[in-house]
């Protein structure tokens, strides 16, 4: 754990878990092969918030396009976020709604280095 909390000091509860839990088996050079990709593609939470925040004033489903959810953010788009609904949901869920993105990163992420090391 400390090895990955010193290369990556931003992630916090179960990303850090999570990150730590797939990446226990890499040496360090994987690891920092593995970190580097993963900085670059992540969503920080604080994104996800303002982008949803956006939602309610300016443009909604901001979120969702941001997160790879395209046909969920052209319903918002043409649907207000849902009559505000489902931008107000967003607003309560948006750690998980990153977390949830981040994860299928990571995932991808080890799926390729897998495969390149075969």
């Amino acid at each position: 754990m400390n090895r990955l909390f010193q290369i990556m000091p931003e992630l916090q509860g179960e990303e850090m878990a999570y990150i730590q839990n797939i990446t226990k088996e890499l040496d360090d050079t994987q690891l920092q092969q593995f970190v580097n990709i993963y900085r670059a593609r992540r969503k920080d939470p604080q994104i996800i918030l303002l982008t949803t925040l956006l939602g309610l004033v300016i443009v909604a489903g901001v979120q969702r396009f941001l997160i790879g959810q395209i046909g969920m953010g052209i319903l918002y788009l043409f649907t207000g976020g849902l009559c505000l609904i489902g931008t107000i949901v967003d607003l309560i869920n948006y750690k998980e709604l990153a977390f949830t993105f981040n994860q299928r990163t990571a995932n991808e992420i080890m799926f390729l280095m897998r495969g390149a090391n075969s």
